[in-house]
This record gives C-alpha cells, structure tokens and sequence, in this order.
C-alpha cells in the first residue's frame, strides 16, 4: 500500500507538471506531440467526470502499473472540463482515452480511434439525483424544472437522461456545470432540483455529499466506457497495453487499484460493443454549448 501511496503522489506531482501539454485548443495538440519527441511515455487522457486531483489519485497509481505490466510508459492527463477533453480527443493530444460510449462512437468514425478494452460486466446507466429531502417522486414532478448535467454530449448522464425525459413528455432547461461531481454538489447545494450522473461517479462521492442525495430514477443499461488508442498507436503497442489491462483485473493487486474506479477488471473490446450506442442514433452535439 505504501508503494502506491508514493505512486499516487507522483501522479499528482505529474498533474501539475502536465499543464503545458494541456494548453486548450491547438496548442494543446502541439505541445503533445513536441513532448513525443522527447518523451516516449504515451499520454493516457482520462474523461473529466471528477475533478482532476481525484482523477490523478485514482488513476495514477494503476496507469504506473500498466506502464510496469506493459513495458510501455503511459502518464496521466486529463481536462478542466468534458468539451475541451472532446476538443484533445479530436486534436490528438492524447495517445490513449478512457472515454464515454458516445465519445467512442464519434471518435472512431471521425478521427479513426480504436478500441483496447472496456470494463467486464458492467453496463453504462444514466441516473437522475435529487436531494434527500426534496419534494420529486418520480420524473414526472420535474416538469418545468431547472436540472443541472456535466456536459452536453455526457453520454448516461446527459445524453440518455434527456432524450428520456423528452420521450416522457417532461419540459425541463439544462444547465450544464462540466462534471458528475459538480452535479451532485449542485443538487445537495440545493441549487438545482435534480440533475443527471452514472452510479459509478454517484457510488464514488464523499459519505457526507452522497447522504445528502437520492436516485429518483435509473436508465436502461448501455456498453460502458472505452479505453481506446489514437490510430498512431501501432499495434504491438496496443495489443500490449490491452494484455496488461485484461491481466490487471485477474490479481489482487491490480483489483486493488482498480476498485477506486468501481471496476472490477477489463475485457478486450472490439469496435461492434458499442453498436447499442449507434442504434440510438444520436445526432452530434460535441462542441455544443449551454443554450
């Protein structure tokens, strides 16, 4: 344990140092790829659905064991916020993703992304929260509501919450406040009525922000999120980084480190996991703002 503390502080020493590769924009893309050069450790881009110091925590210390297992170098990276993690994406600025199902879908045809692996059993739900003590009984009394979400093209959270309470007839505005986390802290501030998240970000919060919330209602289950490679990656890369994912979830120590995550191992994917997520035929909304 004591050795993954001291990885955890090197991923949080890494954060800080990370911050010149994580320019927005196109400087971001550039910075990436001038660190490639110097830098053959392949930056392994995590979603924004918490905040950045938690994500290093939980992460840093299982990416330094993928390195170790792989024999490839990878070092953490993230974004302030979902859109400008999707605007990298698109640029280039990462070598490997653990992004949403969404994401992976409009990646792979857009930019050529390809899919490692994703977790084992487990399906992507969208749940909406309300406080504890908060008048809603069902979706129904949210009509007419203020409802608070991390990002526009979130895909549980944000995506199929949505597009539910439309299909039910609920009138609602959104307000979009760049994290899971930032949701929950919103709705138990009592500054949104409800808002929308997944169960692994909702089971993840402190004791003392996640007594104060209750799940009014749960989506139907979808394929979960992909660690994927920019096409750049070749092959005998990935094929050692998904060998190294799948193998992590089979030792105690590997699910040690993955339990933060709420993960209990990773299967290798393949492009056709995520045609549930195609079917729902969701019309691209990356880039978009709050209207």
């Amino acid at each position: 344990m004591i050795k993954y503390v001291m990885q955890w502080l090197g991923s949080l020493a890494l954060l800080w140092s990370l911050s010149s590769v994580q320019a927005a924009g196109h400087e971001a893309a550039s910075h990436a790829a001038q660190a490639r050069v110097t830098d053959p450790a392949l930056v392994f881009g995590i979603v924004p659905q918490q905040s950045a110091l938690k994500l290093a925590r939980d992460w840093g210390p299982l990416l330094e064991e993928l390195s170790r297992q792989s024999g490839v170098p990878v070092r953490f990276a993230t974004a302030p916020d979902i859109p400008t993690f999707e605007q990298r994406v698109e640029e280039g600025a990462y070598d490997v993703a653990y992004m949403n199902p969404y994401h992976y879908v409009v990646f792979h045809e857009q930019i050529g992304v390809e899919p490692l692996a994703r977790a084992a059993d487990q399906r992507l739900e969208g749940i909406i929260v309300t406080g504890r003590e908060a008048m809603p009984d069902d979706i129904g009394d949210l009509d007419g509501s203020d409802l608070a979400f991390p990002a526009p093209a979130a895909f549980a959270a944000t995506l199929v919450v949505q597009s539910s309470l439309r299909q039910a007839d609920i009138d609602f505005r959104s307000h979009f406040v760049s994290s899971h986390d930032a949701v929950y802290r919103s709705v138990a501030a009592g500054r949104f009525v409800a808002g929308g998240g997944i169960n692994r970000t909702f089971e993840a919060l402190p004791d003392s922000i996640r007594e104060q919330l209750r799940v009014l209602w749960v989506s139907p289950g979808y394929t979960p999120h992909a660690i994927a490679v920019h096409p750049r990656v070749p092959l005998a890369t990935r094929e050692a980084l998904t060998a190294a994912l799948v193998e992590m979830g089979r030792r105690s120590a590997g699910r040690e480190l993955l339990a933060p995550l709420r993960i209990t191992g990773f299967v290798a994917a393949k492009d056709s996991d995520w045609d549930d997520v195609r079917d729902l035929e969701i019309e691209t909304v990356l880039g978009t703002q709050e209207p």
